[in-house]
């Protein structure tokens, strides 16, 4: 296979922000004309057997020399030095976030990751970053040159703008994202259970099977603050319902301690949703602080203070929304996303 050979490792079908990203690349190259083809890697990265390193080396290495190899990070960051040397000349590396900055890892995993990506990354001929903090943070932490990475923001679709919960309805938070210790939403529910006296429901959407203990620590602490009837769990959903969800919002929250991007964010922006995130990695940069009430990542008090703020203030939500409805308009989009990648890749044959 020549061309682009996009290496992801495990499900392509998997609902996360960074399978998305892969998955619409796929597709945009397809419709463009642009020649590129997925090849499947072992689903256990990032902490894969000895095995499934050795397969994942065997399959690349295994590609026409004259293909540009575009590895996932979910994978790239867990090669062994002599793998990422021996690709590198012909690799791109796609870095939606450092994997050792992962939430819940252990001091020793943190430090492995950590280690491994730095060796990694200083072989691979160019670096697609998701987001521009993303890019600063692998010059500044793992010793990129700058001149090789390139920044490739996730895209967006046109949306409908959302029309809220009905008159006289609780008012609907809506978060979305995967039920993982990154995502913060313990420290929601936390903050959620001491404005009790306020009318609200929340939705939130995402993966749950991801770390099962969590989620059923997450749904006995719900049910502990007595929230129960307030707080649906929905886990991952289809598009219609998601896009449902979204129509349905009148306020996006998204707690989490670390963004690589945050596409959930700009998803919010492209329907004219207020925002309440935290400045976690590249969260601070995502939505415009026009749209983002911004409260510090890991601070259960100023993310109550911020929801109590917008909550209780109508007119406060209408101006945010209206800057997100005015700010989706210039939202990038995927087919840009894609070409910015594709001609990374291109630069390798020249």
């Amino acid at each position: 296979m020549s061309g682009i050979v996009f290496a992801i490792p495990g499900d392509l079908s998997l609902p996360t922000g960074g399978y998305a990203y892969d998955r619409r690349l796929l597709a945009e190259w397809r419709e463009s004309g642009v020649a590129a083809g997925h090849l499947a890697l072992p689903g256990a990265f990032p902490d894969p057997s000895a095995a499934e390193l050795a397969a994942a080396g065997d399959l690349l290495l295994a590609q026409a020399r004259d293909a540009v190899l575009l590895v996932d990070g979910l994978a790239y960051g867990a090669f062994p030095e002599a793998l990422a040397q021996a690709i590198g000349p012909r690799c791109v590396a796609l870095v939606h976030h450092p994997l050792g900055l992962e939430t819940g890892l252990s001091p020793a995993a943190e430090r492995r990751l950590i280690a491994s990506e730095r060796a990694a990354l200083r072989h691979a001929a160019a670096v697609v970053a998701t987001s521009e903090t993303t890019r600063r943070l692998l010059v500044a932490e793992f010793a990129v040159p700058a001149q090789r990475i390139m920044v490739a923001e996730p895209g967006v679709d046109p949306a409908e703008r959302a029309s809220g919960s009905a008159p006289g309805a609780q008012l609907h938070l809506l978060a979305v994202g995967a039920v993982v210790p990154r995502k913060g939403y313990g420290m929601l529910i936390e903050a959620l259970a001491g404005l009790a006296a306020l009318d609200w429901r929340l939705t939130i959407i995402g993966a749950d099977d991801r770390d099962p203990a969590l989620t059923q620590a997450l749904y006995a602490q719900i049910a502990a603050v007595g929230l129960g009837d307030r707080v649906t769990m929905a886990g991952a959903v289809d598009a219609s319902t998601l896009e449902a969800a979204y129509a349905s919002a009148d306020l996006f929250v998204m707690p989490s301690l670390f963004e690589g991007y945050g596409m959930v964010l700009t998803e919010a922006v492209a329907r004219g949703l207020p925002i309440l995130c935290t400045t976690g990695g590249a969260a601070a940069e995502t939505a415009p602080s026009s749209v983002a009430l911004k409260v510090p990542p890991g601070d259960v008090a100023a993310l109550r203070d911020g929801l109590a703020a917008l909550l209780t203030d109508p007119a406060g939500r209408r101006a945010r929304a209206e800057a997100a409805w005015a700010a989706a308009r210039s939202l990038p989009r995927w087919r840009q996303t894609a070409a910015i990648v594709a001609e990374t890749c291109e630069t390798l044959r020249r």
